[in-house]
């Protein structure tokens, strides 16, 4: 029903699949992703919640009877459900009442508190996660090379052209949000800021309407910013804000501060993958820290294209979460899933995709070309050592996501080279 042109993303496919198969869905993510844009694609009514038309009478109304907002056309788009959380359990029982599938698609830019929700919805709403979009689908990858044809053998060389380093620092600090397409760079650059601001400001208040210290949940992210794309855990946190910022905060504030943001979907942490890649081996369980999308570390940090330039470790940290968020979009679109793999023998692995049949690629990330031997040679020593284990499940395929390289193509020994401004689902 939505009538001006709409730039296809691919959540479309699962959209659609799980229209089929459940009542009613709901797709989750961070402000300003496209998640109302792609259910007003999908749906053929609408309510929206959070309306200031008739003094918010429509927030008036869902209060006084939930009920009375699920009338019509189906699919029915229930936008910013959570601003009244009684909609859940209202959903879920229409949905009981009506049967069949495809009801209603909710919508919802943070997890509102549990109190007043009594029924999961399980098997009645189906989650969907939506992220910013991807190079791919902000048309800033020709998508010459597939993630999942790799993983069925489609290997054939490409040229994709060159890459300049200052399109790649920007594509970082304007990021994938929807609104910024056809931008400027001068002025795509000022969305994430105002972003973060009205998150501190606002939106973190209105989840359970608690006095917190704004001050040191602005301190906190920045933390977090400064390590994007690191293992780093709560204490190490709690640490750097008094080293750099020189103020106290304890582990527990740290940890309740943390869930308010993951309630918001700020992050979007990697989690680490399954022991069973080794049976012998210790395997570090910490997350990798990252924010929903990379430009929002970099807002924090107030960095600038020249600032990125004169920095090349923090621009490797953010490319490499640059890199995650398009492998978690690609790889949601077939129901694969993304973890980073660490053990206590000091080997990494900067990103693993797991397809649904349990078979899995082992990816490095590395913005310059020259640092492709190197990243070859780890995962081809960690391969090895893998299949050395009478009990180890080594990987069906073996990559490098790089920023800065012309061609997509197999090296002699086995291991793809894929460029980010090339690669698609």
């Amino acid at each position: 029903m939505n009538e001006k042109q709409y730039l296809p993303r691919l959540i479309d496919r699962k959209v659609i699949q799980y229209l089929q198969a459940f009542g009613a869905i709901c797709i989750e993510g961070p402000k300003g992703c496209g998640k109302t844009e792609t259910s007003l694609h999908h749906c053929k009514s609408k309510f929206d919640v959070g309306s200031p038309k008739g003094n918010f009478s429509n927030r008036k109304l869902a209060l006084m009877d939930p009920s009375l907002i699920l009338e019509g056309e189906s699919p029915r788009l229930i936008d910013e459900w959570q601003e009244v959380p009684t909609i859940w359990d209202a959903v879920r029982y229409e949905v009981d009442q009506r049967k069949g599938k495809g009801h209603f698609i909710l919508t919802g830019s943070s997890t509102p508190n549990k109190n007043g929700i009594f029924h999961s919805g399980a098997g009645r709403i189906a989650k969907l996660r939506m992220r910013p979009m991807s190079l791919f689908e902000m048309g800033y990858s020709c998508g010459s090379v597939s993630l999942s044809g790799l993983f069925s053998g489609d290997t054939k060389a490409v040229f994709t052209g060159e890459v300049d380093l200052r399109n790649i620092i920007r594509f970082i600090i304007q990021g994938g949000w929807p609104e910024n397409i056809g931008l400027d760079y001068e002025y795509a650059r000022l969305l994430p800021k105002q972003y973060m601001d009205a998150v501190i400001d606002s939106d973190i208040s209105r989840l359970d309407d608690k006095v917190r210290d704004l001050g040191k949940i602005r301190l906190l992210l920045r933390s977090l910013a400064r390590n994007e794309s690191t293992t780093v855990t709560n204490k190490a946190l709690k640490n750097d804000i008094k080293e750099i910022d020189d103020e106290d905060i304890n582990v527990e504030t740290v940890a309740e501060y943390l869930n308010l943001f993951e309630r918001l979907f700020l992050l979007d942490n990697q989690q680490p993958f399954s022991t069973s890649i080794r049976s012998s081996v210790r395997v570090k369980q910490s997350v990798k820290r990252h924010f929903s999308d990379p430009s929002l570390a970099c807002a924090l940090l107030g960095t600038t294209e020249d600032a990125l330039l004169s920095d090349l470790e923090t621009l490797g940290f953010l490319f490499e979460a640059l890199c995650e968020r398009d492998l978690k979009i690609y790889a949601d679109s077939f129901d694969a899933k993304v973890f980073h793999y660490q053990d206590y023998q000091n080997n990494e692995i900067d990103a693993v995709v797991e397809m649904p049949d349990g078979s899995w690629g082992a990816f490095e990330i590395k913005l310059g070309a020259h640092q492709l031997d190197d990243a070859a040679k780890k995962l081809l020593q960690l391969k090895s050592q893998i299949e050395n284990d009478s009990k180890g499940r080594p990987p069906k395929l073996l990559g490098v996501i790089c920023g800065l390289t012309n061609a997509a193509y197999i090296r002699p020994d086995g291991v793809h080279v894929i460029p980010i401004t090339a690669l698609k689902d």
